[in-house]
């Protein structure tokens, strides 16, 4: 594994270069207003996911699987995408623009798993990548 980020958006040079803009791992959502709601109301969350891995020895058709879980411990849709790889110090790069429900304010955890070419490779655990949520609410005097 060599990255597991949120950012704000991934480029792609023509060279095949990518350049990640705007690291994130918290996010912040406010409401202004004379009376803002004292309980974040509900919002979408969009962010850019991006997985890099190296393959070292690794060869073959393999699994990526990541599991999101919000700060209540409830399991979020997992994500899923197959991928090759080709040994050495090559690998493959998942970059996924993520749009999820946020309801509650805390550290929503999504877990990186690797499946592997056969049946008797176990899923296996790479990485936990946190993206913790605060509420701001922001009273004005209109």
């Amino acid at each position: 594994m060599s990255m597991a980020v949120f950012c704000e958006k991934v480029l792609q040079e023509q060279s095949g270069v990518l350049s990640v803009v705007r690291l994130i791992d918290t996010l912040t959502q406010s409401a202004a207003g004379p009376e803002p709601p004292k309980q974040m109301p509900p919002f979408i969350a969009e962010v850019t996911m991006i997985i890099v891995l190296r393959a070292d020895k690794a060869k073959g058709r393999f699994g990526i699987k990541v599991r999101p879980e919000a700060p209540s411990g409830e399991q979020m849709p997992s994500i899923e995408q197959t991928i090759q790889l080709t040994g050495g110090p090559w690998g493959a790069s998942i970059v996924a623009p993520l749009a999820f429900p946020v309801g509650q304010e805390g550290v929503f955890w999504f877990d990186v798993f690797l499946t592997g070419p056969s049946e008797d490779y176990p899923e296996r655990l790479l990485t936990r990548m946190p993206l913790e949520v605060f509420y701001q609410p922001q009273a004005s005097t209109s």
